[in-house]
């Protein structure tokens, strides 16, 4: 992990400026000349700030502070990302003519089906910890997991994992011709689905002391640029949470 570090410095300069105002005074502080005045200490410099993300349109290249979780997070963006509704970063290969081939999204699930293929009637709402979103997902019928990875996201841990279809899953006989794989909604599925072939994905769930965040790259081909989704890791990687935010 990049945790990302911030500081500020006061002036070396100082202690320079302080010694030449004392050694005034011990001469006769009260007999300084009319309309001289002691310099004053410098100013410290401003602490760095991080920008907020914002709900919709083109990034600049930089650190963003996302509030959308009961601890914010940063991360850092290279040019030319999107958001729509500040919940979502994505950005298209020029070779394929789908929207956002590689996103990142950072919204709660709250149910996940225990078969993603035959999910009508089986979203569960699961407990809001991490390891029920984890146990969950690895439980999941007509899709793999790789095994969970206990990882430390700034002052938070979390579990991280990828997660794709089985190799033999039938698409077109999924209810509703569509693998589930998380919803907001108990009765349709209105979150992330896997429509084709070689869709996958990487979550990131993290334990916001009994809360849980969740964050997931995903993929749309396995054919995309190899740049663009090194692109997208490097974001990936760079989330840290931080409880002084």
């Amino acid at each position: 992990m990049t945790p990302l570090e911030k500081a500020a410095h006061r002036s070396r300069h100082l202690l320079p400026l302080v010694a030449i105002a004392l050694i005034g005074c011990l001469g006769g502080c009260e007999n300084k000349p009319d309309g001289v005045s002691l310099p004053s200490p410098a100013s410290t410099t401003e602490a760095d700030t991080v920008a907020p993300f914002p709900d919709s349109g083109v990034l600049d290249a930089g650190t963003y502070l996302v509030t959308g979780y009961p601890v914010p997070f940063e991360m850092t963006v290279p040019d030319g990302w999107r958001t729509y509704n500040g919940a979502e970063l994505g950005r298209d290969d020029p070779d394929y003519p789908d929207e956002w081939n590689v996103f990142l999204s950072f919204w709660p699930p709250h149910n996940v089906p225990t078969d993603a293929c035959a999910w009508q009637g089986t979203l569960v709402e699961i407990d809001p910890t991490a390891e029920a979103f984890v146990d969950a997902m690895t439980a999941q019928a007509s899709t793999v997991t790789t095994p969970p990875v206990k990882v430390v996201v700034g002052d938070y841990s979390g579990f991280e994992f990828d997660h794709a279809a089985e190799s033999d899953v039938d698409f077109p006989a999924c209810d509703g011709g569509k693998l589930c794989v998380i919803s907001d909604s108990a009765q349709d599925c209105n979150g992330r689905q896997y429509t084709t072939r070689g869709e996958r994905a990487t979550y990131l769930a993290v334990d916001l002391n009994g809360e849980r965040a969740v964050i997931e790259l995903g993929q749309s081909d396995p054919s995309i640029d190899p740049a663009l989704i090194e692109e997208a890791r490097a974001i990936f990687d760079s989330i840290v949470f931080r409880s002084d935010k």
